[in-house]
């Protein structure tokens, strides 16, 4: 009897066990599954983000591209059209420039031929341009003396006065910042006739002086480069007063510096600006001989539609050329100014 009780418990025992087992086989088995599933949800999940992501970048790439090929198609246009002959130009844009008896322009009823590839490829207008008529010339070069000179002494100007205002503090310096401030905001046809009674008074209207004096003390850059020193950290500044420097020695040998991306971006916008202008010529001079070139091309002719594509080539080799150079240094200039700061 007793060898009975203890095999029926040692069976007993066995079970148990057997059934534990299994159990924890079980519980294993579907804690795997649910593992499984799990890591399969989330690959699933990840395949979405991914396909979400893609797609966005996508869109936003389609988006750009359209609005680029819109920007770009004008720029290919003119330059494939500078290589026309005359005949041609005048056959296919004519119409568009053709006035009425009053003077002023007829409406087109008939649909503007774009075309990008000429029939005949010709030189003609460049050789006109560059060699026969030496007056799109005159004008270019008039550009560049106006250009060149507004762009070092704006600059040059804006960065003494940009640190004044950043190292300087009081209400008098807040009251001619803010005044900046409103100027800036100010479209340039609102000064225009501010600067004709002050160029008249000075008696230099009619002059080159006319065009410069304005644009030496524009407001603009001084803005810019207001904005842009103040983020150098204070620090920085004290720590070269520790060491002895002056007011000037840091202007030139740390603001400077370290605004440099700020300089290229301000100068890059200030020549395309100045570069592009056509109201002040136009009011602030008399003579014809000392207008830019930005001025032949806002008067376009039917006699010189194909000189107005060569013209127009040449008129933006300076400023594609100022741009792809200074490119890195006008986005860092715009988007990384937090980096100077610490």
């Amino acid at each position: 009897m007793e060898n009975m009780a203890v095999i029926e418990k040692v069976t007993e025992k066995a079970a148990e066990e057997t059934k534990e087992k299994v159990a924890e086989e079980a519980t294993e088995k579907v804690a795997g599954e649910v593992r499984k599933k799990d890591k399969n949800q989330r690959k699933s999940s990840k395949g979405k983000r991914k396909i979400k992501r893609f797609t966005g970048i996508a869109i936003r790439f389609l988006i750009a591209l359209i609005f680029a090929v819109f920007f770009v198609i004008p720029i290919f246009l003119t330059i494939c059209n500078s290589f026309m002959t005359e005949t041609e130009i005048t056959a296919n844009y004519g119409k568009v420039f053709e006035t009425g008896k009053t003077g002023g322009h007829k409406f087109i009823s008939e649909k503007v031929n774009l075309k990008f590839i000429p029939d005949k490829v010709s030189f003609s207008q460049y050789a006109t341009v560059l060699l026969k008529s030496p007056k799109y010339l005159l004008k270019f070069w008039n550009s560049i003396l106006y250009v060149v000179p507004i762009v070092v002494v704006q600059l040059m100007i804006a960065s003494l006065a940009a640190y004044g205002f950043t190292r300087f503090r009081g209400k008098k310096r807040e009251i001619v910042f803010f005044i900046y401030v409103i100027l800036t905001l100010m479209p340039y046809q609102v000064t225009l006739v501010p600067n004709y009674l002050v160029a008249k008074w000075l008696h230099i209207l009619g002059s080159r002086w006319s065009i410069l004096l304005p644009g030496f003390f524009s407001p603009f850059s001084v803005y810019l480069l207001t904005k842009y020193m103040r983020r150098i950290s204070p620090g920085i500044i004290e720590a070269a007063k520790v060491d002895g420097a002056g007011e000037w020695r840091i202007f030139t040998r740390i603001c400077m510096p370290m605004c440099k991306s700020a300089l290229f971006s301000v100068g890059i916008l200030v020549f395309i600006d100045y570069w592009n202008m056509v109201e002040q010529p136009l009011i602030l001079l008399s003579d014809e001989e000392k207008y830019p070139l930005s001025i032949f091309l806002s008067r376009i002719n039917n006699g010189e539609i194909g000189l107005a594509f060569a013209v127009a080539v040449i008129y933006m080799i300076p400023s594609l050329l100022v741009f792809l150079y200074g490119e890195e240094y006008l986005v860092d200039g715009i988007t990384s100014q937090s980096g100077i700061k610490g």
